[in-house]
């Protein structure tokens, strides 16, 4: 027993990290009133990219937003000064959605546009100027350089749709199956008569050069979401959640993406009403793992924290709780030297002082 108590205590940090917050996007450097919206991957090479959106005159998710962000040469320590990828004056360019295909060492990065005078509701009203557009982003040399973007909204949006958002979490490329290798991002999208939400995926048969529109959820009330590959093939869509119970809703695809199915609750999966991120984690002659990052409260955006599933989802064994105070958005990365990394919206007295990186240590998860 005292074995197992000096586990646990050395996975639960202290709460003094709240006062420690290790900033790679702090709001208010380098021009930008607020930084949001992360996303991470590591290159083809081991390189790690750091996205985020930069809001220039307020927080707020319309108006003047560039995708920028950082790299990391060795694992995290250091990282580069800030680089702008996509600046469109005054317009929104966001929602970065990275997907890595092995096989080429290609990056796609997937995003959303808008005209930085319509507002969420705007769009959703179909009261705006414009709608919302997505877009596709290429690097092919581990994100020392990026295309310009291209639109690809007629192969991936329907007419009826007006609100659409891709990740903002990194995509998967599939491992098992028929269509191994295919590249996936999970999205969401409003209806527009309904004005129902749901969670949907875009997939890429040939390494992200082209996109399709994959499968929707069958129930609404759910939007930005993050997928992983089961060891059967199968795939797992964790969604936020706008019912009372304050649970994350998961859905399952047997067919890699083109359906799902009915959605359900994660009880062990408390949430504010927030994004997530859950990625798989792959170690050699161990049990896979499978983290789970997101604010750990029904009440408030708030106590980021880790879980840990040896099972494939169906229990979440441990849980690391790396930030106390306010927090909300994340994502999680796999390193290496048996660490993973979260990047997270978090803040002493709000959630949005900045982007932070946690970096921790998996070996003796068990």
């Amino acid at each position: 027993m005292r074995f197992k108590i000096l586990i646990i205590l050395f996975y639960l940090p202290s709460l003094s990290f709240t006062q420690d917050l290790n900033y790679l996007f702090k709001s208010g450097d380098d021009g930008y009133n607020c930084f949001r919206i992360p996303t991470i991957i590591k290159a083809k090479n081991d390189v790690i990219l750091a996205f985020a959106e930069g809001r220039k005159k307020s927080c707020s998710d319309t108006g003047d937003v560039d995708l920028v962000y950082k790299k990391s040469y060795d694992n995290g320590k250091t990282w580069s000064s800030l680089k702008i990828i996509w600046d469109d004056d005054g317009n929104t360019c966001g929602n970065p959605s990275p997907v890595l295909d092995k096989k080429s060492g290609r990056i796609s990065l997937l995003a959303t546009w808008n005209r930085g005078e319509d507002k969420e509701w705007q769009i959703i009203d179909q009261k705006s100027i414009d709608t919302r557009h997505v877009y596709l982003i290429h690097s092919n040399d581990n994100g020392e350089s990026w295309t310009n973007p291209k639109e690809i909204t007629s192969e991936v949006k329907l007419d009826n749709w007006t609100w659409y958002a891709t990740g903002p979490v990194n995509g998967i490329q599939l491992k098992k199956g028929l269509n191994k290798g295919r590249l996936i991002i999970p999205c969401d999208h409003i209806e527009a008569d309904t004005k129902h939400y749901y969670s949907h995926i875009i997939y890429s048969d040939d390494g992200g050069l082209n996109w399709n529109l994959g499968g929707s959820t069958m129930q609404h009330q759910v939007n930005e979401c993050t997928v992983i590959e089961f060891k059967n093939g199968d795939l797992l869509l964790n969604m936020r959640n706008y019912t009372d119970d304050r649970l994350r809703k998961l859905s399952v695809s047997k067919d890699q993406g083109i359906s799902w199915g009915d959605i359900f609750s994660d009880e062990s999966l408390i949430e504010p009403i927030c994004q997530a991120s859950m990625i798989n984690i792959q170690r050699p002659f161990k049990k896979e793992l499978l983290a789970f990052s997101n604010p750990n409260s029904k009440n408030a955006r708030e106590k980021m924290t880790i879980q840990f599933s040896l099972d494939q989802a169906e229990t979440w064994s441990q849980k690391i709780l790396i930030h106390e105070g306010p927090s909300a958005y994340s994502n999680l990365v796999q390193l290496s030297n048996n660490e993973i990394a979260c990047l997270f919206e978090g803040g002493i007295k709000s959630a949005y002082e900045g982007i932070a990186f946690k970096k921790i240590n998996i070996r003796d998860i068990k």
